[in-house]
């Protein structure tokens, strides 16, 4: 009989939000959050958000983050620098 995973964050498919520092963008704090959730196929995926939630303001990516755990995904997060998340940003306004 295969093991169970030994936590849950939340059911497939609800994504849990995540603050990540802010960044500057033309001289204005810009918060950024990552929604992350387990598809049902045991894949882990996750969005960038930016600006303040549930606002006009708000902007958000597709889910560009796909890996296989969630220890890989928040990998590829780290990997991410400032230039990057700001790059992104810029090309969502």
């Amino acid at each position: 009989m295969p093991a169970q995973p030994a936590r849950h964050l939340a059911p497939a498919n609800t994504p849990v939000v995540h603050e990540l520092p802010s960044i500057r963008f033309d001289g204005n704090e810009v918060p950024v959050r990552l929604a992350v959730r387990q598809t049902e196929d045991g894949m882990w995926r996750g969005r960038v958000h930016f600006g303040a939630e549930d606002t006009e303001g708000e902007r958000n990516t597709a889910e560009i983050f796909c890996a296989a755990s969630e220890q890989e995904l928040w990998e590829s997060v780290r990997d991410l620098r400032d230039h990057h998340l700001r790059d992104l940003y810029r090309s969502l306004i």
